[in-house]
């Protein structure tokens, strides 16, 4: 039996996890999803809980979505039931219950919102703020490192058996969250959990191999191309850079391989915050924001629709990237201290 390992917030969910286990438990379809684009939290914590009520409940129909129409992202395709992960507009049924991991808001769930709305019941797992609940039961905690994290809390209180490709796909997303747990977010819970995954067989190893360690060249030309790009602006405290739509085609590189790159601008010594600015196609630009201290980013998130974490936010901004950093720049440089008057926007 999965035993859980000691927290002083073990009863936390008491109440919302006896629920979510009578709704599995009163349910013949049930579907799993994570948000739009998703990162390795996401995907982890789909399968990660998908593949444990498999294992509980083989009568039961139990579908692995994805918010989008598109593939995997390769990165993550090593983990186990990654192969069964099919896009939920593609998913017919109203199910019994949908369970939302990793995702803060109806609308970032795409695809899949449609298949919660069908849904007799919705419960989430989620680390994000929110606005306004979008479930009947959600299980959220904003200081957790993961939403992985939340997944193992309540298979341990349920009394799950962890399988060395479970405790994997988990570990992925705590790992890919926190950062290889270089991130603020690295909190005594999360290497508490990582240790325990492990000890059930999850593979650290073949995590950073897969994750971090096997990128095509095509995509190490792009970041090359991005690190060319890194320019500052508030003494050196705010740094950005940005790729093109052309860019990404002209190197053949796809949507999802460009996760890590914002983590090349975040690198730059002396900066606190940063921004890297990816074109999806002309007109749409995703933004991911980066804080290196105790500086929050997500109110230059919010500004922009989006949210997030206050060291890693993200939004999405219809138009060019020049009026999006024309937008985001004085804003983190307000928020470094500096003048916003003074930013001068360069590519």
């Amino acid at each position: 039996m999965h035993k859980e390992p000691p927290r002083e917030d073990a009863c936390e969910f008491a109440e919302a996890f006896q629920r979510i286990t009578e709704l599995i438990e009163g349910a013949d379809t049930i579907a799993i999803s994570g948000h739009t684009s998703p990162d390795g939290d996401a995907l982890g914590s789909v399968l990660g809980l998908g593949l444990a009520l498999r294992a509980r409940y083989p009568q039961k129909d139990i579908a692995f979505l994805l918010a989008d129409d598109a593939p995997v992202p390769r990165i993550y395709r090593f983990l186990e039931g990654a192969e069964e992960l099919a896009p939920a507009c593609r998913y017919a049924l109203s199910p019994d219950l949908f369970i939302a991991v990793d995702c803060p808001v109806l609308e970032r769930l795409a695809d899949s919102a449609e298949v919660a709305r069908r849904a007799s019941h919705v419960v989430t797992f989620d680390h994000h703020p929110c606005r306004q609940e979008f479930a009947e039961v959600a299980v959220r905690r904003v200081n957790c490192a993961a939403t992985a994290v939340l997944i193992d809390k309540y298979l341990a209180v349920t009394g799950y058996e962890l399988t060395p490709g479970l405790a994997t796909a988990l570990l992925c997303g705590i790992v890919t969250d926190t950062g290889r747990f270089q991130y603020q977010n690295a909190d005594p819970a999360a290497f508490t959990v990582a240790a325990h995954l492990v000890s059930h067989g999850a593979d650290p190893a073949r995590i950073a191999l897969e994750v971090y360690q096997s990128q095509r060249i095509e995509y190490l030309r792009l970041e090359s191309l991005v690190m060319g790009r890194i320019k500052t602006v508030a003494d050196g405290r705010v740094a950005y850079s940005f790729a093109r739509a052309a860019d990404l085609e002209r190197r053949h590189v796809s949507q999802d391989e460009c996760d890590g790159l914002v983590d090349v601008v975040r690198s730059v010594q002396g900066v606190e915050v940063c921004l890297f600015l990816k074109e999806s196609q002309p007109g749409c630009i995703r933004g991911n924001l980066r804080s290196k201290g105790a500086l929050d980013v997500s109110g230059v998130a919010a500004s922009f629709g989006g949210g997030g974490h206050a060291a890693a936010a993200g939004f999405t901004y219809k138009g060019t990237i020049e009026e999006a950093l024309e937008r985001a720049l004085p804003q983190l440089a307000e928020l470094v201290g500096a003048d916003p008057a003074s930013i001068c926007v360069t590519l």
